[in-house]
């Protein structure tokens, strides 16, 4: 085992970890996402909140049952100006549906990447994106969604901005890496200061 796992599956995360030129191994965390996020929703918290807390769940549950390893969890959230905010979509209706409800409007992406050790979060870092979706006829968010539906399905938002979701944007405030799931250059900053990344 290294010293660093990553408490997700999640390709993108791997993929900047990687590119980095971290050392690290990934494993799936199985946090109730969604119940924890109802929970949360239920007390009021904040989208920014719920990233937070999804990222520490995970990260707590690895470190719990691996001594001496530093355990990266990290999580994603969106609100829509309103306050609503979008999980990532179960079907390509839903996707579609998301797609035409963030189509010519401004959305907030908040992207958290959570250290534990022993079963305890020893730090933490919270990032935020503001994103304005150019209009979208329907029949470009369905011929989005069927050919990119096997990647968008396991991103909030319905889209991998890497990728050809680029298209789907008008002008997006914040670092790439908050909007492709975690806030590297903290991270990176943290680690480096730890030992676990070279300075």
């Amino acid at each position: 085992m290294t010293r660093l796992v990553l408490a997700s599956q999640s390709s993108g995360r791997a993929a900047m970890l990687r590119a980095a030129g971290l050392d690290f191994e990934s494993t799936a965390a199985h946090v109730d996402e969604e119940a924890l996020t109802a929970a949360l929703r239920a007390e009021g918290q904040t989208a920014r909140n719920i990233a937070d807390a999804l990222a520490e769940a995970k990260a707590v549950k690895i470190s719990s049952r691996l001594p001496g390893v530093t355990v990266l969890g990290a999580d994603s959230t969106l609100a829509l100006d309103d306050g609503t905010m979008l999980a990532k979509p179960e079907s390509p209706d839903e996707a579609a549906d998301h797609l035409r409800r963030m189509a010519g409007t401004r959305h907030r992406l908040f992207s958290a990447v959570v250290a534990a050790q022993d079963g305890k979060p020893v730090w933490r870092a919270i990032g935020e994106a503001k994103l304005w979706m150019r209009p979208l006829s329907d029949g470009f968010v369905a011929d989005y969604v069927a050919r990119h539906w096997d990647s968008i399905r396991w991103t909030v938002g319905c889209y991998e901005i890497e990728g050809a979701g680029v298209q789907l944007f008008d002008r997006v405030e914040g670092d790439p890496w908050t909007i492709v799931g975690m806030p590297m250059l903290p991270l990176l900053a943290w680690l480096r200061a730890t030992g676990l990344a070279r300075s």
